[in-house]
């Protein structure tokens, strides 16, 4: 029993590890669709696209990437974030992103 269970140990160490990296890139979604709402309503509404991006960034990440598009009908703000697990510098990140679409007013 002892055997196996040091067999097994760097594999669940391993697979924790990616779930702990999923779960932290779940909650920076959530955070770019937050972005990405507040800054929709903000530029829907006649902000600077400047304060707009301020907005967005301060809801998020610090490196987050803003894009706002405004015209007659519609303003479109969409979010993204690298997000690279804590412990594993050296690995690949994942791109997350968000788009919120709002009404002009």
């Amino acid at each position: 029993m002892t055997a196996e269970t040091a067999a097994m140990l760097p594999a669940l160490t391993i697979v924790l590890a990616a779930a702990l990296w999923a779960i932290q890139a779940v909650g920076v979604q959530l955070e770019c669709v937050d972005a990405a709402r507040a800054a929709a309503r903000a530029a829907a509404r006649g902000e600077s696209l400047d304060r707009v991006g301020d907005l967005a960034r301060s809801v998020t990440r610090p490196g987050a990437q803003v894009t706002v598009s405004r015209d007659r009908e519609h303003t479109t703000v969409n979010v993204s974030v690298e997000v690279r697990p804590s412990w594993g510098s050296s690995l690949p990140a994942v791109q997350v992103s968000a788009t919120a679409v709002a009404n002009t007013e």
